[in-house]
């Protein structure tokens, strides 16, 4: 309770101190985004502000605090998170409904007074969003200012930039070379008419250099930015980060480096006669205003964002082999489990310790995807719950425990989420997990148009769920990338996402499937399985394409309520299995192969 007391009175005082650096600036609200120069998923400590100053730790989420109030808004997977995390802070949790993430900008426009202005770290803000906060501002007839960064003022001990370095990503696992992957994108250049690109997001980076770092939590990826022209390229990045034999490795294909300061510079002094391609939703308002008012801008996706979502013949032979050793990992971790419960004290934070222990005795594991959810009962009501040492579960009793992990191998990144029954599941969590497998064995079964906007397919792993009057608050899908960023676009299987043009499907792109049941205070559900694009068929009406099932892992009968299975469904679950026991047996002994050859066994209808 001190503690909980202590982290409470460091949030007012830091609040405090926000708000002295407002009246100081003549700011009347001040805007902290989830977000850094990069505009990445997960933050480098340097620009986990929002976190800092709300003590919120979920990776989505925007603060707003003026005088006199402060709020946080974030969507349904982080309620019961944010309520926990915020309690005694005075900061106020604002929920967004399902598909309104802007919700935020309405508040303010609203709240603020003609000539009043709100200000936000422009260097952090994305150029697109920063659009919608202008022009809500401006149509109320207040000012946004972006200029300043307050945490500069308030932050007294910030952490510096990441130091760690960077590194090759090097055959038989990059398939590709990187003067071929720089000449497809000069290729797409000329095309778009540009002579520059800008790029800041960093597995763009990291795809098109055949370059890794370990600069932010779980992607193997580095902080920089790059300008490529069409006979240079120079990546911008903290001095001392790149070895020697990198740096004249680079050289050979014509990259050079530069100060990571210096990108602004750098754009400052283009001819002014040149085209610039860059993408508005994938760079910040501060470098988009560093580019000359001379220049003419081409506003498109970054090429390379296709490019590295559409996997090769070659890549997707690495990323089946990294399964087969992921799968392996989890037959030896659960066949641990299976022994340790009711044996011995099992928690929450016990589930991440050798579910990571065993990924790190396969051949090519680099580090996990994501930090594990283990959530027991009601903890896996919460989406994107993690256990902390002050608080988690002991796994005992009745119930389920939803376990979501994955790991960064040499060939490949992996996504899973499987349940696990804990003593006697009830009828009713069987029933839910069930419900959840039917969406995924749904969707996991569909053939459909090459070119299908992903948005889409998102209805038809729902149509299970739906039909027992009970929906989920998140998206069913996300793209994964390459030994790069667990989620990675452009393709995400969403009801909230704009089916547009660049969401179409296309081969060699991996997604997941996810659909889930959130029961809050009760207990959770998800079921989740990578799948890859794949030719299914030709016809007078088109190509189609259908999903191969990537993701090597039984799912645990024990949690089922079979008499609820379509025949198909369980002939699906079936064949499934049996996959899965042939690919895995020859990467399993002992404890491990005994556990998935257990859980493969042919299930048999339920006499109706």
């Amino acid at each position: 309770m001190e503690t909980l007391h202590a982290s409470r009175s460091l949030i007012h005082s830091r609040l405090a101190a926000l708000r002295a650096a407002l009246q100081q600036q003549r700011f009347d609200a001040y805007v902290v985004p989830s977000s850094d120069p990069h505009l990445s998923e997960y933050l480098p400590e340097r620009w986990k502000g929002r976190e800092w100053l709300s003590g919120f730790t979920g990776s989505v989420g925007t603060l707003i605090v003026t005088a006199d109030f402060a709020g946080l808004w974030a969507d349904s997977r982080y309620w019961s998170q944010a309520e926990a995390e915020l309690a005694g802070t005075g900061i106020v949790l604002m929920k967004i409904p399902a598909g309104n993430s802007l919700q935020h900008i309405d508040w303010l426009a609203q709240t603020l007074q003609p000539g009043q202005v709100a200000g936000v770290d422009g260097a952090v803000l994305g150029l697109a969003g920063a659009r919608l906060l202008e022009q809500a501002l401006q149509a109320r007839g207040a000012t946004l200012r972006t200029d300043l960064d307050l945490f500069e003022q308030v932050w007294t001990d910030r952490p510096a930039l990441p130091a760690q370095a960077v590194y090759e990503h090097l055959p038989p696992y990059a398939t590709m070379s990187r003067a071929d992957k720089l000449a497809q994108l000069r290729l797409a250049m000329q095309a778009a008419g540009a002579d520059w690109h800008l790029l800041s997001t960093l597995d763009d980076i990291g795809y098109l250099f055949n370059l890794r770092g370990a600069d932010v939590n779980y992607n193997p990826i580095f902080v920089a930015h790059a300008l490529v022209g069409l006979q240079q390229a120079t990546i911008f990045v903290a001095d001392g980060k790149v070895p020697a034999g990198v740096i004249a490795a680079l050289a050979a294909d014509g990259v050079h480096l530069a100060q990571y300061a210096d990108a602004a510079a750098a754009l400052a002094a283009l001819p002014a006669d040149a085209v610039m391609l860059l993408d508005p939703r994938r760079v910040t308002l501060g470098l988009r205003r560093a580019v000359p008012a001379t220049l003419r801008v081409v506003e498109a996706i970054n090429p390379t964002t296709f490019a590295k979502s559409r996997k090769s013949t070659a890549e997707a032979a690495h990323v089946r082999a990294a399964m087969e050793q992921d799968g392996a990992a989890l037959c030896e971790f659960f066949g641990w489990l299976d022994q340790a419960l009711g044996n011995e004290v099992v928690t929450e934070l016990t589930i991440d310790t050798q579910i990571t222990a065993a990924r790190a005795r396969r051949p090519g594991f680099v580090c996990p995807s994501f930090g594990t959810i283990a959530g027991f009962n009601a903890n896996g009501a919460m989406p994107h719950y993690h256990a902390t040492p002050s608080a988690h579960a002991v796994i005992e009793g009745d119930g389920l425990l939803l376990i979501d992990s994955g790991g960064q191998y040499l060939g490949g990144t992996t996504d899973i989420t499987r349940m696990v029954p804990v003593g006697q599941p009830s009828a009713a969590q069987r029933r839910d997990v069930t419900l959840v497998l039917r969406g995924v064995i749904a969707l996991s079964s569909t053939q459909f148009p090459r070119g299908t906007r992903s948005p889409m397919l998102d209805a038809i792993a729902r149509a299970p769920i739906w039909s027992a009057g009970i929906d989920y608050g998140h998206g069913t899908g996300h793209g994964v990338g390459y030994f790069m960023n667990v989620h990675e676009g452009p393709q995400v299987i969403a009801a909230s996402a704009m089916p547009e043009p660049h969401t179409a499907m296309e081969p060699g792109m991996i997604t997941s499937i996810e659909p889930g049941i959130y029961r809050p205070g009760k207990w959770g559900v998800r079921v989740e399985n990578l799948v890859l694009n794949v030719p299914a068929t030709i016809t007078e009406f088109g190509e189609y394409l259908r999903f191969e099932v990537l993701t090597l892992c039984p799912i645990d009968s024990r949690c089922l309520d079979l008499a609820l299975l379509r025949p198909d469904e369980l002939a699906w679950l079936n064949a499934y299995h049996a996959t899965v026991r042939e690919r895995l047996l020859p990467h399993v002994s002992g404890v491990a192969k005994a556990w998935l050859e257990q859980r493969t066994v042919a299930l048999s209808p339920v006499a109706g």
